[in-house]
This record gives structure tokens, sequence and C-alpha cells, in this order.
């Protein structure tokens, strides 16, 4: 396995394809810490650091990891890329149920850039929109931020004029606009989907703190909340009992056999080869935990507001407490939506109608089951049963991170690499970007990550030569390298001198 990185490096073209992604990546980064004149963003990250504590972050803390802690440092792209994934699950569904976008899918290439224009006309709609209820909900952050009050912490908007709106929602549309551009070029250029490891890249941002974390917790003096060896040792296996628990669900399927007939057509015969239909166990993804999620930041907020505002409302309170973090009934309405958009996304995005009149087309069948309207009914039985095993696993991961925080006072900067919507990304995205490396490599004629990935009928005796490639792109990326990597130079010379002087 080791070995397949070493070779990553040694195809020209694969090599090229890393480091312009980790260019790229690193421009993202430095876009996250790039402060938005205007703003102070050091109430914002007091007020956090005492959610976190008490682990109620909330909505606070699900934005702030998908922007990669750009909110918390009132950066640039502090709308992150979110806006520009909300205008593609827009049209990904208006494209299931309009039938004029329906055929604008399926016209090929011409039909797909038409969507992907009117996905980026969205995109800055959201951004403006956003950005100025963003702009406006910081300068009374309490209407914002449920507990933030700012008398305690302080103002964060340092100039509330008309000019600084206007200026401050234009960079933050801009960031968002660069963001996508960013990950366009990964996709087109690189290595992996470049809008997924732009939201990856912010998630794990946070892993060194984390770790620092956990340090200061093993090393804390005795009598303190510290992490002895044992607990440490069973927290690094639970680590590793929950990623691979991510792996095989995202890589689980239920392979349908699928047998062509044979047609003659002239002298040549088609067909009569054998194949099948794979269907997903975790067909939905990431997104019903998002939504869920999304859905039940609002109601606990909302029914507190009504109980403080009117005394005659207090039975507003007792509902709102059903929607507190660390109470059974939050996981059970949790788990709940998380199985209702589970498949509510199955029912928009598979079309086992359409399958099956596509396999009738050519000539297939699921032996056993008639083609036509029988086929359909079977592929929406075997995914219906499929959708339930992935919803029931869906909410293990995504409770498994509480059940840390609340039951064993875990951190939850470390609470939140074991489960939850930041890992189940994380990893998608990861096994996403080795299966395309491992595509290169066995191309090229290497070993891929596995020794079962290896080309049948090559002598292993034989040494291993990369085919020749076109390297022009390479002397293009010498520039862009030279300065990222004066700008990470500087970086790091920077930090020290600050560390040395505090």
């Amino acid at each position: 396995m080791l070995s397949a990185f070493t070779n990553s490096f040694k195809i020209p073209e694969l090599r090229n394809k890393i480091f312009f992604t980790l260019s790229m990546l690193f421009v993202a980064r430095i876009g996250a810490n790039i402060p938005l004149p205007g703003i102070d963003p050091t109430p914002l990250q007091d007020f956090f650091a005492d959610q976190t504590a008490s682990g109620t972050s909330g909505v606070l803390g699900l934005y702030n990891m998908f922007t990669g802690g750009a909110l918390l440092k009132g950066a640039v792209f502090a709308l992150g890329i979110m806006p520009y994934i909300s205008a593609s699950i827009i049209f990904q569904l208006m494209t299931a149920v309009v039938p004029s976008l329906a055929r604008l899918a399926r016209e090929g290439d011409v039909g797909r850039q038409k969507i992907t224009q009117y996905t980026r006309l969205a995109t800055i709609a959201i951004c403006l929109v956003q950005g100025t209820l963003l702009i406006i909900g910081l300068k009374n952050p309490g209407g914002l931020f449920s507990g933030f009050e700012q008398e305690v912490y302080g103002s964060i908007i340092l100039n509330d004029g008309a000019w600084f709106v206007m200026s401050s929602v234009v960079i933050l549309t801009t960031g968002t606009i660069i963001l996508m551009w960013l990950g366009e070029q990964i996709t087109e250029k690189g290595i992996g989907q470049g809008v997924s490891l732009l939201i990856m890249i912010g998630i794990i941002s946070d892993l060194p703190s984390a770790t620092a974390t956990l340090y200061r917790m093993v090393f804390a003096p005795i009598g303190t909340s510290r992490i002895e060896v044992p607990e440490l040792a069973l927290m690094f296996v639970l680590l590793l009992v929950v990623t691979a628990g991510l792996v095989a669900v995202i890589q689980a399927m239920r392979k349908i056999p699928v047998q062509y007939a044979k047609r003659v057509v002239g002298r040549k015969v088609y067909g009569g080869q054998s194949s099948f239909l794979p269907l997903k166990v975790n067909y939905s993804g990431v997104m019903p935990v998002i939504f869920a999620s999304a859905i039940l930041m609002f109601p606990q907020q909302i029914l507190s507001s009504l109980s403080a505002s009117f005394s005659s409302l207090s039975f507003f309170g007792t509902i709102s407490s059903w929607f507190v973090r660390g109470t059974i009934s939050y996981y059970a309405i949790f788990g709940f939506l998380i199985l209702i958009f589970s498949y509510f996304w199955v029912s928009v995005m598979f079309k086992p109608i359409q399958i099956a009149d596509d396999l009738k087309k050519n000539g297939g069948y699921i032996p056993g089951v008639r083609p036509g309207e029988p086929t359909a009914k079977f592929l929406d039985f075997v995914m219906t049963r499929l959708t339930f095993a992935g919803a029931v696993f869906l909410t293990l991961i995504a409770v498994f991170p509480d059940v840390l925080l609340f039951s064993l006072n875990v951190p939850y900067q470390i609470s939140n690499f074991f489960g939850g919507t930041g890992m189940l990304i994380t990893v998608g995205v990861i096994l996403q970007v080795l299966q395309q490396v491992e595509t290169y490599l066995l191309q090229r004629h290497y070993d891929g990550f596995l020794k079962k990935g290896r080309i049948r009928g090559r002598n292993p005796a034989t040494k291993a030569r990369p085919q020749l490639t076109v390297t022009s792109d390479m002397g293009n990326l010498r520039p862009l390298m030279l300065v990222l990597g004066s700008i990470f130079l500087i970086g790091i010379i920077s930090w020290v001198l600050r560390t040395l002087v505090l």
C-alpha cells in the first residue's frame, strides 16, 4: 500500500494532478483566513468556545464546519461553498420533477452545460441573500445565535454603515464564486471531485486543534479531567471501528444480476452476456443527515423565544426541551427525520420505471423477474429495504459523537471525528480520490493500494515503466507552486515569530 503512494508520483500526469489539487486547496485555506474588513471575529469565537464547551453549538457549529472555520474568523470565504451546494441540490431535485429540465439533462453535454450555467446564476442569487442576512444578523447577533449577549462578548461589526453592508456582501459573494471556480478547476485538471474536496479540507482543518486538545488531556495534571492510557487506547479502537464501518457501508451495494438476450444483426451476434445492477445501501449519502440537522436547529430557538416573550405560553418551553441535544426525544425525532428524508431522496432520485424501461430496450432482464412493470416493482421493493438499512446506519453514525460528548464527556472537537456528518463526507471523499488514483496506477501497470488490484498477466518480476505522457502542463504549474510555496513559507515564519514573542 505504501508503494502505491510512492508510485503515484512516478506518473507525470498523476503527479501534476496531485500538485495542482493541493495548490488549489491551499488557495482555499488562504481565503478562509483572510478577515473581512470591518469585522472583529473575537466575540464570535469566544461565544462559540462557550457553546462547544456545553455541547450546544447548534447551527453555528454545523455551518462553521462546512466553511472550514471561515465563519468564526470573519473571513472573505465565510459563506463557503454551501450556496453552490444548495443551488446544485435545488436543480438536481428540479431536474427530477420539472419536465423541461429533465429534457435538458437528457440532451448530453449541451444540456448539462445549460443546467450548470443556471446553477451558477442561482449560486450568485443565494450568495446575495445569505450574505445580506449574515451581515445584518451579525449586527444583532443575539437574534442570529441564541444565547449571544452583546454586553458580555462585545460587538462583532465595527462599522454598521450602508456602504459596509454592500461591500461586505459583494466580497462574500466573490469569495463563494472563487471557491466555485476552484472546485471546477480541481474537477477538470486535478484529482477527485473539487467541491467535495473543498468541503472535506474545511472539515479536517480542525484536526490539528483536536489533536492538541487530546494531547493536553492526556498529559493533564493528576486530579483534573485527563485521559488515561486505557481510555486513549479505547478511543483509537473506536476510531478504527467507526472508520471501518463507514467504509463498509459507503461501499456496500446490492448487486442485482442482469442477463442480456442474444441478438443477431447480420452475421454478428450481440448480447448474451451477464452483468449486474448495483444498488447502493446508502443511496442518499449524507443528505438526510444534513436536512434533519438543519430542520432541528430552528424549532428549539423559535419555541424558546415564544416561551420567553409570552408568559402565558409557557408550555412552549416544555416543548422546546424536546429538541435539545442530549435528550432521548431529540434523537428519536432526529432518527425519524433521517428515515423520512432517506426515502424522500430515493423516491426523487431513483427511478425504477426508467431503469426497467432501459433494460427492456437493451434486451436485458433480471432472472426470475418479468421485464417491464414487474421489474420496476422488484427494484422498488429491494431499494425500500436497502434504504431502511442505510437510514438506520446514518442515524447510528450521526448520534455516536453525541454519545461520546454527553455520556463520556469527550470534548466536542475530539468527538466530532468519531462520526457525524463530517466523517461521512471525509471518508466518502477520500475513498473517491483513492479510487481515481488507483485507476491511474493500474492503467500504467503499477500495483494498486491492494495486492488483488494487480493486473493479471503481468510478470511481477518485470520492472514497471511509466508510459510517456505530455508534461507541458507542469511548466504552467511551476509559477503557481513558487508563489504558493513562498506564501506558505512566509506564513510558517510569521507563526514561529508570533509564537516566540507570545
